[in-house]
């Protein structure tokens, strides 16, 4: 697929931003009131004091009335439904609905730099092959397009004894195998095993168990309810299998705040119950109207989780060196539209990964070029580009922290892999792209690189931690006069003790570092985001009546696999 073809998926996914008239603050989603369908896939978000027996009790109503395709979600306090449109109005006006949103479509955030390895991305985040920790005994839920049970994932000594410890299917096709590609290579990145996998080293976390819950079919497509039935299984089998880790490559974009979100609703439930979720920022970075900014996808814009975006190593740059590493020019960047949360997170190497993939599989018979083969080895190995490389490198971190304390909350993993995140990256930077002969300009802020490029050696080196009844809550912005305040400030997060700024250890510059405040200029800049008509720009991020727009189409954003040039 030409770099052209990239471009078009960005620009269809362009209409995100469309003016729409206000939003609607009752319990009914926007998009859902404005659907013509007759009847209508409804995702019902309980009050958070309602109990199970009520919660199941009204949805029983419900079907009573013509309700079909019911599914109840305990851990998540939700249910989905089919119902007719006359009865929307009636659960709007249910005292203890909390909200009603439709039940959306969520793809795969997947997307000449120099490819990475296995060996220079651990080179580069300071991993040794001496190191003891490898995330054994700790559960990772790879939430994504299914997991090859025996492509590289064996155990030390036992290849054919799988870490894959359980499969279940919630996509709309049949099987736990992955027939897209996208989890295998995702679950590779994450936790393949040299014993069993011959490609050059191996991943970063090639003791972890993993979960394979399995939301996309062999399209790459899926929808929040199967997400939502993952999340909430994860939750269930917790103790189980030592789920201490969630990682989501996969987004939607964002139509309504966080607060009502079903799908931000679920990782917080995830968050809240131990689970360290590890979300792709998505692959929006080439929005032109705001060179990228405000295009976090859901549910990256949660507050809680950790969101990830995605670097890239020049041709011919130092290649077993971060120094030389660059934001890539498809990463979304933050702040959250609506919510104007402070995002990404951090960013870690994620263009043309090359990994384990399911073969044949859609994504390897669509782009044979992104095939790689080495000598002496056997198995498939795809080359990809996009924030879901990204995030399972963090989610590997996570689990290695994990293991080596096993007392450390969600919240102090977030904090410390933040605060260790190295801070050296440009405050500007120029991507050329040799496809198209175009050059990407970017400002290495905040909005960009979050916290900084993730450093899992200085992670573990670490003893800092928060304490424990302390969140990492990403910090919100809130433009005043030319200036960005983190104001912390989360009226809907009662009781919420935030970690940031509380003391110099943890203050906004420790954790953000130097170029924080360089998002001023590209945010509310007169003329380098918002050019001449600068309210139409301002009201794309600062609007309080815009959502993604109506017409907005589901998005899957370089699949090709072609990343930066």
């Amino acid at each position: 697929m030409k770099r052209t073809t990239l471009i078009t998926l960005l620009l269809t996914a362009a209409n995100i931003f469309a003016s729409n008239s206000g939003s609607n603050n009752g319990k009914i989603s926007k998009d859902l009131i404005q659907s013509t369908d007759p009847e209508v896939d409804i995702i019902i978000m309980h009050a958070d004091d309602d109990d199970d027996n009520s919660q199941q009790d009204r949805e029983s109503k419900v079907i009573a009335k013509g309700g079909t395709n019911y599914k109840h979600f305990s851990n998540i306090r939700s249910s989905t439904l089919r119902v007719n449109r006359a009865l929307l109005e009636e659960l709007g006006k249910d005292a203890k609905i909390r909200h009603i949103a439709p039940d959306r479509t969520i793809s795969a955030s997947a997307a000449g730099s120099e490819p990475y390895d296995q060996t220079k991305v651990r080179s580069i985040l300071g991993l040794k092959s001496s190191t003891s920790q490898t995330g054994s005994g700790v559960g990772v839920a790879v939430i994504d397009s299914g997991v090859n049970m025996l492509a590289g994932f064996g155990t030390t000594g036992s290849c054919s004894t799988s870490r894959v410890v359980y499969s279940e299917n919630f996509a709309s096709d049949a099987g736990t195998n992955d027939l897209f590609g996208h989890g295998t290579h995702v679950a590779s990145i994450l936790g393949s095993n040299a014993a069993c996998d011959a490609f050059y080293s191996t991943s970063s976390a090639p003791g972890v168990k993993i979960i394979n819950l399995r939301v996309l079919n062999a399209h790459g497509a899926g929808s929040d309810s199967r997400v939502i039935a993952a999340i909430d299984r994860a939750i269930a089998l917790k103790s189980t299998y030592n789920i201490r880790v969630m990682n989501l490559s996969l987004g939607r974009p964002v139509f309504e705040t966080y607060t009502v979100d079903p799908l931000c609703q679920a990782v917080e439930r995830a968050w809240k119950a131990g689970i360290v979720v590890v979300v792709a920022a998505g692959n929006m970075g080439r929005y032109p109207i705001t060179n990228g900014y405000a295009t976090i996808a859901s549910p990256g814009n949660d507050p809680f989780v950790i969101t990830v975006g995605a670097v890239r190593d020049p041709v011919n740059g130092l290649a077993y060196s971060r120094n030389d590493d660059t934001i890539t020019s498809y990463s979304s960047k933050g702040p959250t539209i609506l919510d104007h949360v402070a995002k990404p997170d951090l960013v870690a190497p994620g263009n043309l990964m090359i990994a384990r993939t399911a073969f044949p599989s859609t994504l390897s018979l669509m782009f044979p070029a992104n095939k790689v083969q080495f000598t002496n080895v056997s198995g498939s190995y795809l080359k990809l580009s996009g924030t879901s490389m990204a995030s399972p490198l963090v989610a590997a971190a996570a689990a290695l922290l994990i293991q080596k304390d096993s007392t450390l909350t969600a919240d102090q993993v977030k904090a410390r892999l933040m605060k260790t995140a190295w801070k050296g990256m440009a405050a500007t930077v120029s991507i050329y792209d040799a496809l198209t002969n175009t050059i990407f300009n970017a400002q290495q802020d905040m909005f960009t690189i979050g916290a900084g490029y993730l450093d899992i050696s200085a992670a573990l080196s670490s003893t800092e931690k928060i304490g424990a009844t302390q969140s990492a809550i990403s910090p919100r912005a809130v433009q005043q006069g030319a200036n960005v305040v983190l104001a912390n400030n989360y009226p809907e997060q009662p009781g919420l003790n935030i970690a940031w700024g509380s003391n110099v250890v943890w203050g906004d510059s420790a954790v953000w570092g130097s170029n924080v405040l360089l998002a001023n200029n590209v945010v509310w800049g007169d003329s380098v985001v918002w050019g001449a008509n600068v309210s139409a720009g301002y009201n794309v991020v600062w609007g309080d009546n815009v959502v993604w727009g109506d017409s907005c189409k589901p998005f899957s954003i370089g699949l090709s696999g072609v990343g930066d040039n």
